[in-house]
């Protein structure tokens, strides 16, 4: 006599469950663990524009104090040192606007966390 077709029972269905549950709750955590290092990235990328904003901005200070120095001596020294003067100051608050810019953006942390999440629960209200 051959044996019937063993069914699946209730524990069987309860560990392919919680297997389930498991599975998604991993995939989630590397999501999370994902968008928090773009996040890290960004503002490290933010704050180093900002770092090299301000050293030329200081930079610049320097040279219009010495522009203003230099102001009552001869003729043409003026002309490169001025103009060197506002190519750092241009160049650094250009440079800040930029990082202001990148960390005023937004970032959306944890966007994508949340999106999928937002799936998961309308595949569990439409019984998917």
């Amino acid at each position: 006599m051959s044996e019937p077709a063993k069914e699946p029972g209730l524990f069987a269905s309860l560990r392919q469950l919680l297997g389930t549950a498991m599975e998604a709750l991993q995939v989630r955590l590397a999501l999370l663990s994902n968008e928090i290092e773009q996040e890290k990235l960004r503002l490290f990328d933010g704050l180093l524009w900002a770092g090299l904003a301000l050293l030329l901005l200081g930079l610049g200070a320097l040279l219009l104090c010495a522009f203003i120095v230099v102001l009552f001596w001869d003729s043409h020294r003026l002309l490169a040192l001025g103009t060197l003067t506002l190519l750092f100051l241009g160049a650094g608050t250009a440079l800040l606007f930029m990082a202001r810019a990148r960390l005023q953006s937004p970032g959306g942390l944890f966007n994508s966390s949340v999106a999928e999440l937002g799936r998961d629960r309308a595949g569990l209200d439409t019984g998917e």
